[in-house]
């Protein structure tokens, strides 16, 4: 009886330690966000997920390891129509999406798809894992928006909702409220925090635009796709037709107070209520909380640039859990890294309580 009791000890002393595991876990810190809206969490994310083909062969391979947020770069392209998908390629895509019918069709196939195909390949993979978390599609507009061709946000938004379909969480899902009533913009939504509950959200997407390098460097800013955008969804709104909209622009350079006050027409600054900043600028503002008390949501990228600085792309596992909280804690609602090799299985799935 002495050797079964003592078995059983070691046994429940095992199951104890393992239970304190867990609640120390991402995991199971995972499933206290589930009484937050989408603006109370936090969640990880991976820069340029479809350009580092040499890791992850096919879009679908970076879906699998738990992410909350994945890059794509677009480029209008004016000679075929199409946007396509690549890092520095105007003329053709360079990426890891498929065409993608099935989720069996995810990992196999041609790349250097389109963009139609990347959304695609988004949308299948989000309802092959319906519990899974809610997935931030960040677009950079290399060269923006171009409407001679029809290449506008009209034409954007269709094409955006015509691959992603049923799964798409959009601007004028924030804007309505229970009762089927809308808010008068999207600054007044996300102060009231309507968010969707992030539980209610598992197997979703929501797609956030940024203005391209290409079109900053060679564009006046006051045609920057962000600008545009928000143009764009003040002129649907006001025509009573807010629900063809199908992304949230952006606002790049998150800063102490308010970045919107550099859009000269105000009637614009209540449509941006995503904002994009750099990890090492977010944490030395000082005044992030901001984005948090107003239930913005805040893209905060290359999190190994906090000082002290980790490697780029291979910090130990214990460095980069602790910086992930680190910025979580300081209010980002996605923290983007290169983090693609060691510490990848071990933060990319995490998500914790914003704040």
């Amino acid at each position: 009886m002495g050797m079964i009791h003592r078995r059983l000890r070691i046994a429940l002393l095992c199951v104890s330690a393992l239970l304190l595991g867990a609640v120390a876990s991402p995991t199971a810190h995972a499933a206290d966000v589930n009484g937050q809206t989408l603006a109370g969490v936090s969640g990880t994310g991976i820069h340029n997920t479809y350009n580092d083909k040499s890791t992850y062969t096919y879009l679908a391979n970076a879906l699998d390891t738990g992410t909350s947020l994945v890059e794509l770069d677009t480029w209008h392209n004016v000679f075929n129509g199409k946007w396509d998908v690549s890092h520095s390629n105007p003329l053709g895509s360079d990426d890891n999406c498929v065409q993608a019918s099935t989720a069996a069709d995810l990992y196999t196939g041609n790349r250097n798809q389109n963009l139609d195909s990347c959304l695609d390949d988004i949308r299948i993979w989000l309802q092959a894992h319906p519990t899974s978390h809610p997935v931030m599609v960040k677009i950079e507009m290399k060269n923006g928006f171009y409407d001679t061709l029809g290449m506008n946000p009209t034409e954007f938004d269709g094409y955006v909702k015509a691959h992603l379909g049923s799964v798409l969480y959009t601007p004028a899902d924030l804007l309505t409220k229970k009762d089927g009533t809308r808010y008068p913009d999207l600054d007044t939504a996300a102060k009231a925090n309507n968010w969707a509950n992030y539980g209610s959200l598992a197997g979703r997407a929501i797609v956030d635009i940024i203005p391209g390098t290409f079109e900053q460097a060679v564009s006046p800013a006051s045609s920057w796709s962000d600008v545009v955008y928000a143009q764009h969804l003040k002129d649907l709104a006001a025509a009573g037709n807010i629900g063809q909209a199908a992304v949230f622009p952006s606002v790049l350079g998150a800063q102490v107070v308010d970045p919107r006050t550099r859009y000269s027409d105000t009637t614009l600054r209540p449509w941006f209520v995503v904002f994009d900043a750099d990890a090492a600028a977010w944490v030395g503002d000082g005044n992030t909380e901001w984005y948090d008390t107003n239930h913005f949501l805040t893209v905060v990228t290359d999190a190994y640039d906090v000082s002290p600085a980790l490697s780029s792309s291979a910090p130990s596992l214990a460095d980069a859990q602790a910086r992930i909280a680190q910025l979580a804690a300081d209010g980002a609602s996605y923290v983007s890294s290169d983090w693609i090799t060691a510490p990848a299985d071990g933060v990319l799935g995490e998500v914790l309580t914003r704040g």
